[in-house]
């Protein structure tokens, strides 16, 4: 197991050994991030795509991405498995410090052992029931598990797949799904505790930060079932953790078809309301944007008012990340990329500048005149 997490003076270090990539970091948590981090998401569940993803994760952390985002549900386990392959190797001979590279990883959903099982439902009373991991009625829409007992469960699992003694961050994965089979007092009760589970984790040194990443919960209107409130998990962090809690990151989707993250007033500031972005900034919690491609489908065809806007890339894969990193508020985009040369375009891109906001601007109608 590879010792320590990401530090301040190690990603610092990480970022110098890369000064011809213009405006790539920032600083996030205390330390110093790409503005582009690489997704591990996509893909079959077999040998070649673990073959193309490790190639991808050398490339990237050795050519300056130094934040990897997964989940242990993610291929079923084996992204995490690919990650921790390749951290060993490159700590190994000396290519990388596990200090410098910040791994994120989630917990919520089922996962199934690098295949689906025959009997999917045997296996998983096998996996999850008779172990005493999940107890009946806590599964909610047949997938999504967040008491503490599971969530220690897949935390673990998630340490010996990415071979780490310690994760950076560790995120509650769609919490808001609880919201389809549970009450709001109930789910704010579940938080809660889901909550003291991760600050004991923080506390024994099993992750850094924790936080919560969705996908519908940040971005739509309050009246909306599965909305969540920013203000109010950070409340639930406090009660548990006091004013040093952990709960201290954020992801949620944000794109080029999916602005909602910049341009949706719907949470609560300390001065009146705002925007995701905005109501995380005020309150200083980091933001992951994921799904900055929508999973491939704005890597092409692009409208022309997007070429014009970010100039002087090359891709429209380059362009629809330009417009997530540029976004004021957010740290990182993530960007799935299992082959060597999308890591090579988003690399490409980071040896350029964010984009104005002027230009960032340009993508947006004005207000109408009253």
């Amino acid at each position: 197991m590879l010792k320590n997490r990401a530090t301040a003076e190690a990603t610092a270090a990480y970022a110098r050994r890369f000064s011809k990539l213009d405006g790539n970091y920032r600083p996030m948590l205390g330390m110093s991030v790409s503005s582009i981090g690489i997704g591990t998401y996509l893909g079959e569940h077999d040998d070649q795509t673990d073959a193309e993803y490790q190639a991808a994760l050398r490339v990237a952390l050795l050519g300056g991405i130094n934040l990897v985002d997964t989940a242990v549900n993610y291929r079923f386990q084996r992204s995490e498995r690919c990650i921790g392959k390749v951290l060993k190797e490159l700590v190994g001979s000396g290519e990388l410090r596990r200090e410098e590279i910040v791994v994120a990883t989630k917990g919520g959903y089922i996962t199934f052992d690098g295949e689906l099982p025959p009997n999917a439902r045997e296996w998983f009373n096998e996996a999850y029931v008779k172990p005493g991991i999940i107890e009946p009625g806590e599964l909610v829409e047949g997938s999504h598990c967040m008491t503490p007992r599971y969530l220690d469960r897949m935390l673990a699992m998630s340490l010996e797949n990415l071979g780490l003694e310690s994760t950076d961050i560790y995120y509650l994965h769609n919490p808001e799904t609880q919201l389809a089979a549970f009450s709001r007092d109930e789910f704010r009760a579940r938080v809660r505790r889901a909550f003291e589970l991760l600050e004991a984790k923080a506390a024994e040194g099993k992750i850094g930060v924790y936080g919560a990443a969705t996908w519908n919960g940040f971005r739509v209107a309050p009246r909306d079932p599965s909305y969540l409130s920013i203000a109010e998990l950070v409340a639930v962090a406090s009660e548990v953790g006091g004013a040093d809690h952990h709960f201290r990151v954020l992801q949620m989707p944000h794109n080029l078809a999916m602005p909602e993250a910049f341009t949706v007033i719907n949470q609560a500031l300390p001065t009146g309301e705002g925007t995701p972005l905005a109501a995380a900034s005020a309150i200083n919690l980091a933001v992951c944007a994921s799904a900055s491609l929508l999973q491939g489908r704005l890597a092409k065809g692009l409208p022309p008012v997007v070429t014009e806007a970010m100039a002087g890339l090359a891709t429209d894969g380059q362009r629809a990340a330009q417009f997530v990193r540029s976004t004021p508020g957010v740290n990182v985009a993530l960007v799935g990329m299992k082959t060597v040369g999308h890591v090579r375009e988003m690399l490409e891109l980071a040896g350029h500048p964010p984009a104005s906001r002027n230009a960032l601007m340009k993508l947006f109608k004005p207000a109408p005149q009253e």
